[in-house]
């Protein structure tokens, strides 16, 4: 049976620490097993990072662009070598690609979403392996995936994979950084939703690059793969020849079990593809009749709202605590919002001088996070 498989490297796996010239050697393992999916009737995609790296090193610069601008022209000198790589190496084995670039925009305009599903899919039936990466040449900063771990994960939940393999450097997720403290426990299996959460805090706690950088996105990563659906993986980019192995049904690495895809396509966009604008304080009540029985946010539940936001714009909804809870679309706007906070709906009309809905949102328009 056909699967569809998300694989993403990162640059630490693309290139050779030293010399920081490409790691050829790895970069050939992967196309000859990405290939060797493909051809044993595999949807694969591939989601890879290096442009800015392989830009740095084409332009004999010695350390990373520190501003948007240059980034940004770094990334497309970078980019056109990186892909004159992969065609390379993917059409000496005969297998087709394509170039996708990504900018969060397109995943947070819905008929943008819905036409890049398409494209997906019409490349996957012709059986030809999408590379993907974020599109650093245009990409403003406030509308940045900020990693390719979470594009990774958003290009999984969206095409609903079944597989999102996450290579990095280590060769499984651990306790600790294993780099500074060898008595770190690896860990090899995930299985519920809280027991990722748990992992997230205390990998956020670590203060070092183990949790602001590093470990903490591919976390984050697999928490939006496996509450849509999709069974994440995260072990070592130098062997991606393990991949298969993994599809066989070995333990390897550190494995998220995917969780129930109860979600349509349109929540899992609400969900994780848009950007909040705000955030909706709730009382308990409110939080219990969210959480515990998918009820829709009613004015009166709402005791603070932070930000500023139009009609239809994603927000998040907080408990007393600030935990985010859920994500929705609201039917009014931040500033209608706070003069109807705590109030009944049948007040609504007589505050604002006009009806809209009594919901501030509708169940229909929100996804429980818990």
């Amino acid at each position: 049976m056909s699967e569809t498989i998300v694989v993403k490297i990162g640059t630490s796996s693309l290139k050779q620490s030293k010399s920081g010239l490409l790691a050829l050697s790895t970069i050939a393992t992967l196309v000859e097993t990405l290939t060797d999916l493909a051809f044993n009737n595999q949807r694969v995609i591939l989601v890879s990072s290096g442009a800015v790296g392989v830009g740095c090193t084409r332009l004999e610069m010695k350390e990373r662009p520190r501003t948007t601008a240059l980034k940004q022209a770094v990334a497309a000198v970078g980019q056109g070598r990186l892909m004159r790589v992969y065609d390379d190496l993917f059409s000496n084995l005969g297998q087709p690609i394509a170039q996708i670039l990504l900018t969060r925009q397109e995943l947070i305009q819905r008929n943008a979403y819905v036409n890049i599903y398409n494209t997906f899919q019409s490349l996957l039936n012709l059986g030809v392996i999408p590379i993907v990466n974020e599109n650093d040449t245009v990409a403003v900063e406030e509308l940045k995936f900020g990693d390719n771990d979470t594009l990774s994960a958003l290009v999984a939940s969206l095409v609903e994979a079944d597989y999102l393999f996450l290579l990095t450097d280590v060769d499984r997720l651990y306790s600790e950084d294993p780099r500074e403290n060898p008595q770190a426990q690896p860990i090899e299996r995930v299985v519920t939703r809280e027991r990722l959460q748990k992992l997230q805090v205390q990998v956020g706690k670590s203060g070092s690059q183990w949790g602001t950088g590093g470990m903490a996105t591919k976390l984050a990563a697999a928490r939006i793969g496996t509450s849509s659906g999709v069974q994440t993986v995260i072990m070592k980019g130098d062997r991606p020849n393990e991949i298969p192995r993994v599809l066989a049904g070995e333990t390897l690495g550190t494995q998220f079990e995917a969780q129930s895809r109860a979600e349509s396509a349109r929540k899992r966009w609400i969900a994780y593809s848009l950007l909040p604008l705000g955030q909706l304080y709730l009382d308990q009540g409110a939080v219990k009749a969210i959480r515990d029985h998918g009820k829709s946010l009613l004015a009166a539940g709402i005791t603070h709202v932070q930000g500023n936001f139009q009609t239809s714009d994603a927000v998040s909804l907080c408990d007393p605590e600030g935990n985010e809870i859920a994500r929705g679309l609201v039917n009014y706007n931040s500033s209608e919002i706070k003069k109807i906070q705590g109030k009944q709906s049948h007040e609504i009309p007589i505050i604002l001088g006009y009806a809209n809905t009594e919901t501030v949102i509708h169940r229909n328009n929100m996804v429980s996070l818990v």
